[in-house]
């Protein structure tokens, strides 16, 4: 297969809900410093003013999972004692489990390899907002959360105020892969898999030690469709709707006969 010129033979869609199921704090910037107010507030969107979750936010947890359950010899450092995993090249990353779903940055010299991942930002449901619009914290469709730093040395105390998007609150996702290899497409669904089941393990967001950033996947539809249904439509063997992960052999097959 031609690295730089890569064939594209269909989508696979994934689609539904993530839930958080603590509360959940993806920080943005403060730009002004005012008495009484939060002081670490969550990003939120700025037509609509609601908490949503940055696709990269999403994307870099997902990787950095993935990343430490497959690769054992991570090659980058980016700080003392914190090393990365990147492939240099294309041609090394086109057979790395890891790379060729999130795509790399080459490194000295090296070539960039995109990513076949996609991860959209992901914005409230419509349920949500309805529900949110109605708590009574004093901020708009999040809550406060108090905490309170003792030094442990001096015992001397620093109090904070952390904005939170409250447990409960559902947030759309759409995830598409890019079907550009018959040959590895099993083994990327399943490592995506593999890193949807590891985050529902731990957290996203910022404080997750401290029992933030809980979430669950909820999957409407998981959807197959090869570049031939998406110019004309047509079903018949080229598009397949399943409803989670269990039948991904009946997804992987409309891919066959496409090379």
């Amino acid at each position: 297969m031609d690295i730089i010129n890569k064939n594209l033979f269909g989508k696979v869609v994934f689609n539904g809900h993530l839930v958080c199921e603590t509360g959940m704090h993806i920080g943005a910037s403060k730009d002004n410093m005012e008495i009484g107010a939060i002081d670490s507030p969550v990003v939120r969107d700025p037509i609509t003013d609601y908490p949503y979750i940055p696709g990269s936010s999403l994307k870099g947890k997902l990787r950095m999972l993935l990343e430490k359950a497959l690769v054992k010899n991570p090659n980058r450092s980016i700080g003392k004692d914190v090393m990365l995993h990147v492939c240099d090249d294309a041609g090394t990353a086109l057979n790395c489990e890891v790379c060729r779903i999130f795509g790399s940055t080459g490194h000295g010299g090296g070539d960039n390899f995109p990513a076949r991942l996609i991860i959209r930002d992901l914005h409230l449901t419509k349920e949500s907002i309805e529900r949110l619009s109605g708590i009574n914290t004093g901020l708009r469709f999040t809550e406060w959360k108090f905490e309170n730093a003792i030094d442990r040395v001096t015992s001397a105390a620093n109090p904070r105020q952390i904005e939170r998007v409250p447990r409960g609150a559902k947030f759309q996702f759409e995830i598409v892969y890019n079907v550009e290899d018959h040959a590895q497409i099993s083994d990327d669904l399943k490592n995506i898999k593999l890193a949807f089941d590891l985050l529902q393990l731990d957290a996203i967001g910022g404080h997750g030690s401290r029992g933030y950033g809980k979430v669950r996947f909820e999957y409407e539809a998981i959807e197959a469709m090869t570049v031939e249904y998406i110019k004309n439509k047509t079903s018949d063997g080229h598009y397949v709707q399943i409803s989670d992960f269990e039948n991904m052999k009946g997804l992987i097959g409309i891919f066959k006969g496409t090379e």
